[in-house]
């Protein structure tokens, strides 16, 4: 089989596709065929150890997948060979194969495709989870985004609409921010022509937002935090920016507001049975057909460098997936 492997710290191109012994179970494992594999700002982190989980070089980048079990381990009682799944591994997703544990594992119901399962879990699983238990977000408040128009800006705009908020999506161009329009935003924001603070200001009527949903941080963290409105909720979701900003903590005083971090991938672990509460309902979400990951950027696995680059070059829009030989010659491409 083959897999895109990092043996060394650094940027995409030091990465390189080979060929590896196919992938076996051991006592409670699952290895998992990958049809489709989405590539995440984390992916990008990871290659260069500037992420918090660290695995064991050489590994494979790639941590949210959908596939079929190939093959069970011996004590693995909850799936069998040819179960449709997503798993959300950390790694080893851009491969034609992955060995995890059941734990990773979601079930995939039939007449989802592949592509739109890879694209889930971590873009809307950590919305749905942001959104839904750490900012308890109520119809009717106004929910600001940064960072709108990339994968998981866009699906908080989605599951903001969705859970009756009023939504201010947040780009840097006018393309960006028309997606964000037709994926249900009400309002927005280009901040790099408009100041951040002001236009909140304007667009809220002085009151500021409930939520802000902040995956970027740099500079623009502490113009959100001024939008604040009173006992509102700031999430932490991560850097795309690169810069971890440290505002000035006597906003928070001043606001009366809460920075609330949003950790998906420790949820998962330390509250499995919320963590599947949460993911049969964004599955079944999925399946109606109320929710529909952006899918802007294909790749064959031989093409994962240039998935990577355009990630971190923050050229994507939406969702970037790679696929398999054995992805696409299950859905005929």
């Amino acid at each position: 089989m083959k897999a895109l492997l990092c043996k060394s710290y650094g940027p995409p191109d030091t990465l390189s596709l080979e060929e590896v012994p196919p992938a076996r179970p051991g006592q409670g494992e699952v290895v998992v065929s990958i049809h489709a594999c989405a590539v995440n700002f984390p992916d990008t982190l990871i290659i260069e150890n500037r992420y918090q989980l660290k695995p064991e070089l050489p590994f494979a980048p790639g941590g949210e997948v959908a596939g079929t079990v190939k093959a069970v381990g011996e004590g693995v009682t909850d799936f069998r060979a040819g179960d449709r799944v997503i798993a959300i591994p950390g790694f080893g997703g851009l491969a034609d194969e992955l060995v995890t544990t059941p734990n990773k594992l979601v079930p995939l119901p039939e007449g989802v495709s592949m592509e739109a399962a890879a694209s889930l879990l971590i873009t809307y699983g950590t919305t749905h989870y942001a959104l839904k238990d750490r900012a308890c977000i109520q119809p009717g408040e106004t929910l600001l985004v940064l960072g709108a128009a990339g994968g998981t800006g866009l699906a908080a705009v989605e599951l903001g609409k969705l859970m009756g908020a009023r939504v201010i999506a947040a780009a840097s161009t006018d393309e960006k921010l028309a997606i964000c329009r037709e994926h249900g935003a009400d309002e927005v924001i280009n901040y790099s022509q408009d100041d951040l603070r002001e236009k909140v200001r304007e667009l809220t009527g002085g009151k500021g937002v409930d939520v802000v949903y902040d995956p970027v941080g740099g500079d623009l963290t502490e113009a959100a935090l001024r939008g604040m409105a009173w006992k509102g909720r700031f999430l932490v979701i991560g850097f795309a920016s690169g810069s971890i900003p440290a505002p000035p903590l006597n906003l928070a005083l001043l606001k009366g507001c809460s920075i609330v971090g949003v950790f998906y991938g420790a949820f998962q672990d330390w509250e499995r049975p919320r963590f599947l509460e949460l993911t049969q309902e964004l599955v079944g979400w999925l399946a109606e057909g109320r929710v529909k990951p952006l899918i802007t950027s294909r790749y064959t696995l031989e093409q994962s460098v240039q998935a990577l680059q355009d990630l971190g070059g923050r050229k994507a829009v939406g969702k970037i997936v790679v696929t398999t030989a054995l992805g696409r010659s299950a859905t005929g491409l």
